[in-house]
């Protein structure tokens, strides 16, 4: 199960507007970044069922590919602005180090994706 904080939503919201009415949000897990994986979002028409899992988050299809799902099981998303502009935090209770950047992080059992 994936959290989407109300600061995401509206945050998620106000991109896919500008985006076609039809495309979903994507939250997918990829290696590299300075701590071996890294998040990336995305927006998506095209869904693989066989593939993808479909969450519902007040009122947003997330669809997260089933190899990035046991990475990010139980994470939540916010969005927060400060003085060097808006983005969104990742909170995942599956991996244990983290960059400084936020967006990387590594877990305990490494697998490739």
């Amino acid at each position: 199960m994936i959290h989407l904080s109300p600061a995401a939503v509206n945050e998620v919201k106000r991109l896919k507007f500008k985006q076609q009415p039809n495309v979903m949000f994507r939250l997918a897990v990829k290696p590299g970044g300075c701590s071996g994986w890294y998040y990336d979002i995305s927006f998506d028409e095209i869904v693989v069922p066989s593939d993808d899992c479909i969450f519902q988050c007040d009122g947003i299809s997330v669809v997260i590919d089933i190899k990035s799902l046991n990475y990010i099981n139980d994470l939540t998303l916010d969005y927060s602005e400060d003085l060097m502009g808006g983005g969104f935090r990742f909170h995942n209770n599956n991996a244990i180090a983290t960059c400084g950047c936020g967006n990387s992080f590594s877990i305990y059992a490494q697998s490739a994706i």
